[in-house]
């Protein structure tokens, strides 16, 4: 598996570093990690082309990006210290965009993304790269504001196809840590969705995982979707959030990304990988 960390000067970035490397210690994969610095030559200063004034600006980039390398360095240690191979990489350019682009390029697995905490009134607002990439990108995301040890984990489960891959996109990376995995779906009652489907949901979910060798709890509950999940997350030691990018949507196109998918991403502090398919 090949996976694209970005990395930047925030805690959090280097946090998420650490935290993919911990998820795949025990499974075959690589890492990149990407510092994106900016384009100086791009820079616009008051609409006035102040030669001074850039020059102090790229110093200042320039010394930035030196010390995002040297953590992302000690950072790798870790990696290799799990025997997670990891290449630290500085590029420059638009952050979102060259990292979607690296993505594709590189045909990674996974994009991981360090998140900042931020007041529980405004609840967890996403920076403009990271909506941008969780928007646009065409393969999972993987969101993290806080390092954790990976002992339990909630897959939130609408029953979807997108859904189903997300289950046998996660297994194997699980395999070996043998964490508690809760599998839960949430009976829509803004949908009206019928407790046949909701049953059915929790049947499918949980057999998938077990031909994929996990033994799951399974949780059924009925009412809001985002509100049913994040209260449930709040309420218990979960480790890692799955969900299915297109899970709890209507449309059946795997590039259109739930609201509900991404309302719970902004209300936890939790990791939370994003599934999609890559197209």
């Amino acid at each position: 598996m090949k996976v694209l960390v970005a990395v930047d000067r925030d805690l959090e970035s280097r946090l998420a570093l650490r935290y993919a490397c911990h998820l795949l210690e025990h499974f075959d994969a690589e890492v990149d990690a990407i510092h994106v610095k900016k384009d100086v030559g791009n820079i616009i200063l008051e609409d006035f082309d102040i030669p001074f004034l850039k020059k102090d600006h790229k110093k200042k980039i320039d010394e930035q990006a030196k010390e995002v390398e040297a953590a992302i360095s000690d950072a790798c240690e870790i990696c290799l210290e799990g025997k997670v191979p990891c290449e630290p990489r500085i590029l420059v350019g638009d952050p979102a965009e060259v990292i979607l682009q690296e993505a594709r390029d590189k045909d990674v697995d996974l994009i991981v993304l360090g998140c900042q905490h931020s007041s529980a009134l405004r609840e967890m607002l996403l920076g403009q790269v990271h909506t941008q990439i969780i928007n646009h990108a065409d393969r999972p995301v993987l969101i993290v504001r806080e390092l954790r040890n990976i002992t339990e984990v909630l897959v939130a489960y609408s029953g979807s196809s997108c859904d189903e891959s997300a289950l046998n996109f996660i297994s194997p990376m699980l395999l070996k840590r043998k964490p508690k995995i809760t599998l839960m779906h949430v009976r829509d009652t803004d949908d009206q969705e019928s407790q046949e489907f909701a049953d059915a949901c929790v049947i499918k979910g949980e057999s998938t995982l077990k031909k994929l060798k996990h033994l799951p709890q399974t949780k059924l509950a009925a009412g809001n979707v985002v509100e049913e999940v994040v209260r449930e997350i709040n309420l218990n030691p979960y480790d890692i959030v799955v969900l299915g990018a297109q899970g709890f949507g209507k449309s059946g196109r795997f590039n259109i990304l739930s609201e509900k998918s991404l309302q719970i991403i902004r209300r936890t502090t939790r990791p939370v990988l994003l599934y999609r398919p890559k197209s």
